[in-house]
């Protein structure tokens, strides 16, 4: 039996990253569905930190209250030999990474995809692509009823199913790259002695390391926590069983002491590579997240890109549906190629400073690090990498440098920025004590210090910097990003987005 269905997107994977973009393209009013190989959400996930970024992002969708509320916020990261890396002094109002697992925000997303409009069909696995001038049809077959399969029918398709991207092989993209490091183990854990700083912490040697997360979680005989763990003298394939002698052994010898393991959950064995495609879009079809790039977990950097890559290309297929230029979906490989090709760098040169055998280099690791990031400077950078709140994208030839930063931190009269995005549109930031300009489809604020005016990107980034009272210059940079039809003529008619002046 088949069936024919069409919709505006298709997203392709119910991941972090397809969730958010289903969300974002509901929330604009689009017509979406993921479609999701497996049957059942996945209980059992590799990541845990959601980074200050994401969480602003989540917050400009009403959901990070949610996601802290069932996370362990740690305020900083320690590696090795003394060395830390300090979230306290993030410009950002979450100067912490939660601690949580990935499920509680797959949970998080699936919720705002959904009560936005959009379907999230379980079970479905896709077997053929096809796209034209004009759409991509989409063939999708359910894994509990091999005979049924679904025709979908899209102006374009997002794929976002992860690192063996079916999506990606079936457009014919290839993925180089090569692989870091081998027989990786993942294990939530419950420990009698763990430690005590309330952040994430790594143990290593010359032969091994182990990483701690903890959950927050306890009971009368411990505290739960994520570990990962790598023993040099142990590489297997990744369909090597795993038990938990092997991670308390591995674990507890990192660490340079027996922390007390009193039970181990759930256990993973895995492989790290470093990959990125050449281009994050081939016609109508997009990847994002791990479709596009994978990267070693030191960092924890895979989850946090995939949902800013989506939160990121989301509002500008709103716009092209809306009439704007094609061109405007170009800058998302523009944007967001650089920054994938970034974190597998900052991610990999740890996962290679970590595994150092070399007894000179880790010695001269261990003297040069600890030492650097206590230079504020130098502490601060590395932080709002990390964090992804110092990451930002080009600006053009004669514009300000603000634009391309996030706008986030802009102090405000009333209210946050990140709550008034929850209008997915643009929001103009007025300079202190001026008029507000009452165009009721624009979104607009007062800022409270001295400053310049800003238009306000949807996803949180600056568009434009003058004053306010220069229409024509945030008018023009609207047109630039939304066309100079429909939804531009619709702000200046007083009918787009959800807010006026406040």
């Amino acid at each position: 039996m088949t069936t024919s269905q069409r919709v505006d997107v298709i997203v392709i994977g119910a991941g972090p990253t397809g969730l958010t973009a289903a969300g974002d393209l509901a929330r604009c009013g689009r017509s979406v569905v993921v479609l999701e190989r497996w049957p059942q959400a996945n209980p059992s996930s590799r990541a845990f930190a959601t980074m200050a970024r994401t969480l602003e992002l989540l917050d400009a969708r009403g959901l990070a209250d949610d996601v802290i509320a069932r996370a362990h916020l740690a305020p900083g990261v320690s590696i090795f030999a003394g060395a830390r890396i300090d979230l306290t002094h993030l410009h950002s109002k979450f100067q912490f990474v939660a601690v949580t697992p990935q499920s509680n925000v797959d949970s998080a997303l699936a919720g705002y995809a959904t009560c936005h409009g959009a379907e999230i069909h379980r079970g479905f696995e896709v077997v053929a692509l096809e796209q034209d001038s004009e759409g991509v049809t989409v063939t999708a077959q359910a894994k509990d009823d091999p005979g049924h399969q679904t025709i979908w029918r899209a102006d374009y398709v997002i794929g976002a199913d992860g690192a063996h991207s079916t999506v990606r092989d079936l457009i014919g993209v290839d993925f180089p790259g090569k692989t870091i490091l081998s027989s990786i183990v993942l294990a939530d854990v419950k420990l009698a002695d763990g430690p005590t700083d309330g952040g994430l912490t790594l143990g290593s040697s010359r032969e091994r390391f182990a990483f701690l997360a903890p959950y927050g979680r306890s009971d009368e005989d411990g505290v739960w926590y994520r570990t990962m763990v790598w023993d040099r003298a142990h590489q297997v394939p990744d369909t090597e069983p795993v038990g938990a002698p092997e991670v308390i052994d591995v674990l507890n010898r990192a660490m340079g002491r027996d922390l007390g393991v009193r039970d181990v959950g759930w256990l993973s064995r895995f492989h790290c590579d470093e990959r990125q495609v050449a281009q994050y879009h081939c016609g109508r079809v997009f990847l994002a997240g791990d479709a596009a790039h994978v990267h070693s977990p030191m960092g924890g950097q895979g989850m946090n890109t995939g949902i800013q890559d989506a939160a990121n290309l989301a509002w500008k297929i709103d716009a092209v549906l809306s009439g704007a230029d094609d061109d405007v979906l170009d800058t998302y490989h523009d944007e967001r190629h650089p920054i994938g090709k970034r974190v597998l760098l900052q991610s990999g040169l740890m996962a290679r400073g970590v595994t150092l055998r070399p007894r000179i280099a880790r010695g001269m690791r261990n003297l040069i690090a600890p030492r650097l990031l206590r230079v504020p400077r130098v502490r601060d950078a590395v932080a709002g990498s990390f964090a992804g709140t110092a990451l930002r994208y080009p600006h053009e030839r004669g514009q300000s440098p603000l634009v391309g930063t996030r706008a986030t931190e802009i102090p405000l009269r009333q209210g946050k920025l990140t709550h008034l995005q929850r209008s997915a549109g643009f929001v103009l930031i007025r300079e202190l004590q001026t008029r507000p300009i009452n165009i009721a489809g624009l979104a607009e604020v007062e800022r409270s210090d001295v400053g310049p005016a800003v238009l306000v990107r949807p996803d949180g980034y600056i568009a434009w910097v003058g004053e306010s009272s220069d229409h024509a210059g945030w008018m023009t940079a609207l047109r630039r990003w939304l066309g100079v039809g429909s939804r531009t003529s619709e702000i200046s008619a007083g009918k787009y987005g959800g807010g006026g002046g406040i």
